[in-house]
């Protein structure tokens, strides 16, 4: 698939623009705060619904106005499809083929990014959060039903967070609600957990030879799930849900104490194993962006392995972070089989075919124009 164009009204520091991409790979050149990073960020926000860099929707629009919108027609195997998000205060809209979705799951998954960051190089040393992150937005993009039943997971965590804090407090005295919520939280926590051990299996599957490649044949890499309640991936769903409930009972009183869940998907992590050595711990900065590397270029695989059809790679202002051998191996990865849109302030000493033929665009204070 491919973005065949794009359109932004008083997104960020844009206050309108349209422009047409081919199936290629898009330079878009730009000093730092002048928009290269907005342009790839409305991609992601066209494709997941949500930033990559902010939690607060209100920062995807443009100072002093009402709402953002961001349009794209997408090119796909079986033909073009129309994407149009509106963020507002009251919210987001989302549109599929000009109809209106009640859902945002049911708009999710029908455009596929990957995107590549320099916050991404800290997808191994950075907080459990970030990890969770990643898995949860990838299982999405091939799973519309995953994220549903997240969704679903954290209503039904807030609630039951909100009543161990009345517990807590003793404002509230009768733990039959605790129990429901506890039962309902178990179910969809089964569910997740078995989803996540199914696709970090998936990614051990791509990551694997890509990493052994980059690594010149030296390292073999492990990715490993760690949940937060001893379950193994290949038991059954009714079998985790009674270890789940055999350790809820167990640790009541203490989450009653604390006033908080203290279990479950998302308290859980992920670690890598290098030749099994923890690279967290153990390894180098360079085993580290190896490792981030080799788990994004897998994630390009994975999605053409579950949909039939590439996603769309975002670069931004990641190619300055790799040494020569890791940005060569990316863009020889890339070359002929992905749109690829990479944000850089230069493309001086890259001599790669691939950058050479590129389409290069430049961005000065919000206005992106063709080269």
């Amino acid at each position: 698939m491919f973005l065949e164009q794009l359109t932004l009204k008083n997104y960020r520091n844009y206050e309108q623009g349209c422009w047409q991409f081919q199936n290629k790979v898009n330079v878009i050149l730009g000093e730092n705060a002048q928009g290269k990073t907005n342009i790839m960020e409305s991609i992601y926000v066209l494709s997941m619904a949500k930033s990559h860099r902010t939690t607060n929707d209100k920062d995807l629009i443009r100072w002093d106005e009402d709402y953002a919108k961001i349009e794209g027609k997408v090119g796909k195997k079986n033909g073009s499809i129309f994407l149009q998000l509106t963020v507002s205060k009251k919210g987001k809209k989302a549109k599929l083929n000009h109809i209106e979705q009640a859902k945002l799951s049911r708009y999710v998954g029908h455009m596929n990014v990957v995107m590549f960051a320099p916050e991404d190089l800290n997808l191994v040393k950075g907080s459990p959060q970030i990890r969770r992150r990643f898995i949860d937005m990838e299982i999405g993009q091939v799973s519309p039903v995953y994220m549903h039943e997240l969704g679903q997971y954290q209503k039904v965590l807030q609630q039951r967070n909100q009543y161990l804090k009345l517990l807590q407090s003793k404002k509230q005295m009768d733990e039959t609600f605790l129990d429901v919520l506890t039962e309902q939280l178990v179910e969809l926590a089964a569910k997740i957990t078995l989803k996540r051990y199914e696709f970090i299996e998936l990614l051990q599957t791509w990551a694997k030879p890509i990493h052994g490649e980059i690594s010149r044949g030296n390292e073999q890499l492990a990715i490993h799930y760690c949940p937060s309640v001893h379950v193994l991936d290949k038991q059954q769903w009714s079998r985790i849900v009674e270890v789940y409930n055999d350790k809820f009972a167990q640790i009541k009183t203490k989450e009653i104490e604390r006033g908080t869940t203290l279990i479950g998907p998302h308290r859980d992590d992920l670690s890598f194993t290098i030749n099994g050595k923890d690279v967290q711990t153990f390894g180098s900065q360079g085993q580290q962006r190896t490792t981030a590397l080799s788990l994004k270029l897998a994630e390009i695989d994975l999605i053409f392995s579950e949909i039939g059809e590439y996603p769309i790679l975002l670069l931004d202002d990641v190619l300055s972070e790799l040494d020569d051998f890791r940005q060569t191996h990316l863009l020889n990865a890339i070359q002929g089989k992905v749109q690829t849109f990479v944000t850089t302030t230069s493309i001086d000493g890259i001599e790669h075919r691939v950058i050479r033929d590129a389409d290069v665009y430049e961005v000065v204070s919000g206005q992106m124009m063709r080269r």
